[in-house]
């Protein structure tokens, strides 16, 4: 193991690492960070884990390659206030795989992102495709949303308009939710291979993508309420559609 203490933020891998805070240089490197041992476990436990960023006395025991830094170091790299240590992790390169999947139009905010992953995976969701003006997915408040799970499920950023046309062809049948001229989620009858849309928090399913959908959903609930948080819905509707 090196035992060399990096204590420069001017050192160059220091700088190197820094660049992976923006979002440009995350895509070009295939690479992102993590913050924390609980995702730092689950990084390593799938695979995506190629570095770890710590304090010298921090001990840890996972085989893969270490830097010890200075605490000055180690809050330069950090987007946390108190940070303890930092992982440097491999972007997924999923396939569009199984038979259930969701599709994310221009989601925004960051925790729904984070939310929606989770209860993809609480509910057997297959593969979550992720339209490219949706916000990425390795902003460090939608990695810390997911609790990790981002690791454990199929991920797919694309051009969604491209990709429906391809679903449709493939016999997935296509879901959207719609207010008006839905139906009742539950009432649906269920198909085995699916496709949902779930759209952006103020504007909802872009038209284009609409006119492709074999059906449209809504969730029953009181009228006092107009609607629910994107990450709330893709939830219920991700439970309904698993029982």
């Amino acid at each position: 193991m090196n035992n060399m203490v990096y204590t420069s933020i001017e050192n160059e891998k220091i700088k190197e690492i820094a660049k992976l805070k923006d979002k440009k240089y995350r895509k070009q490197s295939g690479l992102f960070l993590i913050e924390g041992e609980h995702l730092i476990e689950e990084a390593y436990k799938t695979g995506y884990l190629k570095k770890i960023i710590k304090l010298e006395d921090t001990s840890i025991d996972l085989k893969v390659d270490v830097m010890n830094v200075s605490l000055k170091v180690l809050k330069y790299l950090s987007s946390l206030n108190t940070p303890t240590i930092i992982g440097v992790c491999e972007q997924k390169k999923d396939e569009i795989t199984g038979n259930k999947i969701l599709v994310l139009d221009n989601i925004q905010d960051p925790g729904n992102l984070g939310t929606i992953i989770r209860s993809s995976v609480a509910f057997n969701i297959d593969t979550i495709i992720i339209s490219e003006d949706s916000v990425d997915l390795y902003n460090e408040k939608v990695i810390r949303a997911t609790q990790g799970l981002l690791f454990h499920i199929n991920l797919v950023i694309v051009n969604i308009d491209e990709i429906l046309p391809f679903l449709k062809e493939n016999n997935y049948k296509i879901y959207a939710t719609k207010v008006n001229g839905g139906k009742s989620l539950k009432s649906v009858e269920k198909s085995q291979k699916f496709a949902i849309i779930m759209g952006n928090e103020g504007t909802g399913v872009k038209p284009s993508l609409l006119n492709i959908c074999d059906e449209f959903l809504y969730i029953d609930m009181n009228q006092k309420c107009e609607s629910l948080n994107v990450g709330v819905a893709a939830s219920i509707i991700l439970y309904e559609l698993d029982k």
